[in-house]
């Protein structure tokens, strides 16, 4: 196909602008405290809210993509982000902020499945299908990485919500660009999309999610759960799953969805960790602080680049345990972190947690396409995105609630102190310079501690999965030819 690689480049194009707009709020989220009045409670909602809605509708979306065609369904999705971030930019309070950013969730879960199967149905060559996933995957990378520059570029000049308007441009560009340059493709015998299995697998997903980041709803995660077990054993009843669960019984899908998980589970603690810690602990301005993280996700860019000659190396088991360990190690020296800052010191570091990421999303990626035949490119693609964006969730869930924890058990004081370390900055700011200096150094010190608590029990779980992964998808071949795919799953 002639222009293959202008289809990859729309591809990347609304990816970058997806990824780039989960880590864009980071940095504004200290300002929503003071102009929105938004509680530490409302501040994770705000940044888990577009999470859970992609998370809940991915494979739905991907089913219809396959159904609809996935050109078409990237094209409405496309339309639809403008104008939710629209929406998100002018939301006058902290729940309606929240709703907006559902509805953002909502037109993300159309336009993330469409873009992986779209490259899965133009590249056919499975050395180009490596490559272009390694080049789909390092925007993704790039889009963690340049949202916290352009954050803090118009955080320094603008309002918090001018950081959702640049969203329509660029994608007002992906609508015609793929409306002239992407093919259409669809699965033509595919049947109608069961009702009740999207109603289980939304349901399913958000209550365990939400039961995870609330800590205290056991009841909604069994709930969630029982669920999810419903939907599984509702797929292998029907002639058109949603998902086809006998893609799970080879290990090159299972553990790579696993691992994606607990990669995006970093991914997303990282970048929002740093955003806090840039602004709140060593006090630099919005723009400071996403240039400081630049180098970090544009080092997954280039990870994801060399991962497809590194297989040829390494294997594939070889280079997603080698990602994994190499951004535990990152998190073991964030677990060190104090209230001041060598960056000198702390730019390899980034960068090596950065090329382990962009490593590990390459060829996790690659081998879920790989699986799956192109005629179900968007149902793969959906339980790969649906991974992302759990684990993404989760990260900021779980790990946010550690660090929250750590923080107000060791902070002392008021309640509005203690309750985050934006509240505690926010208090000091009512008091005279003397009683405000050390209210400040005690917030520094006390999210200073839930950092190196955090980073400890991220580098451990890192450690474990990338043995397991290794494990897991060992005998996995280094080329998986076209020919053999539909073998693999019929």
């Amino acid at each position: 196909m002639k222009n293959k690689w202008a289809c990859l480049a729309i591809a990347c194009t609304a990816t970058l602008l997806l990824s780039l707009d989960l880590t864009v709020l980071h940095l504004a989220l200290p300002q929503l405290v003071g102009d929105l009045g938004a509680t530490s409670t409302q501040l994770l909602w705000i940044g888990d809210a577009y999470g859970f809605a992609v998370a809940g509708l991915l494979i739905t979306m991907g089913n219809v993509g396959d159904r609809i065609g996935r050109k078409k369904l990237l094209l409405i999705g496309s339309a639809a982000f403008g104008a939710a971030s629209v929406l998100t930019a002018y939301a006058p309070s902290p729940e309606l902020l929240i709703a907006a950013r559902v509805l953002l969730g909502v037109a993300g879960a159309t336009i993330m499945p469409s873009t992986l199967s779209i490259i899965r149905n133009v590249f056919t060559d499975a050395t180009e299908r490596t490559t272009a996933i390694g080049i789909w995957s390092g925007m993704s990378a790039a889009g963690f990485a340049v949202g916290p520059v352009v954050g803090g570029l118009l955080l320094d000049h603008f309002w918090w919500g001018s950081v959702f308007l640049i969203n329509v441009p660029i994608m007002a560009a992906v609508l015609i660009g793929g409306w002239l340059v992407l093919p259409e493709s669809r699965n033509e015998n595919a049947g109608r999309i069961d009702l009740a299995s999207v109603l289980m697998s939304c349901a399913g997903i958000v209550g365990v999610i939400y039961a995870v980041k609330e800590g205290s709803y056991g009841w909604i995660f069994a709930g969630g759960l029982a669920l999810l077990t419903l939907f599984v054993w509702r797929q292998t009843r029907l002639a058109e799953p949603l998902i086809d669960v006998r893609l799970f019984r080879h290990r090159a899908f299972s553990a790579s969805i696993g691992t994606n998980v607990l990669a995006m589970f970093t991914m997303m603690s990282m970048s929002l960790i740093f955003a806090w810690y840039f602004q709140l602990v060593l006090g630099w301005s919005p723009l400071q602080a996403g240039l400081a993280g630049l180098p970090g996700g544009l080092a997954g860019a280039i990870g994801g680049m060399l991962a497809a000659k590194l297989i040829s190396y390494l294997g594939r088991n070889g280079v997603v345990a080698l990602g994994l360990f190499l951004t535990g190690l990152s998190f073991l020296y964030y677990s060190s972190l104090g209230t001041s800052l060598t960056y000198l010191v702390l730019l390899p570091v980034m960068m090596l947690g950065g090329v382990g990421i962009g490593l590990t999303f390459t060829v996790n990626n690659d081998n879920v396409l790989a699986t799956a035949p192109r005629e179900r490119a968007g149902a793969a693609a959906a339980i790969s995105e649906t991974a992302f964006e759990l684990g993404g969730a989760l990260g900021i869930a779980v790990l946010g609630t550690v660090l929250n924890s750590v923080y107000t058990s060791a902070m002392t004081g008021p309640a509005q102190a203690r309750e985050s370390i934006a509240g505690a900055l926010a208090y000091a700011g009512t008091l005279p310079a003397d009683e405000a200096r050390p209210v400040i150094e005690a917030a520094r010190l006390a999210f200073v501690e839930g950092v190196h608590v955090t980073g400890l029990v991220t580098a451990a779980t890192l450690a474990v999965v990338a043995v397991l992964a290794f494990v897991g998808l060992r005998g996995v071949p280094k080329v998986i030819p076209e020919e053999i795919l539909s073998a693999r799953v019929s």
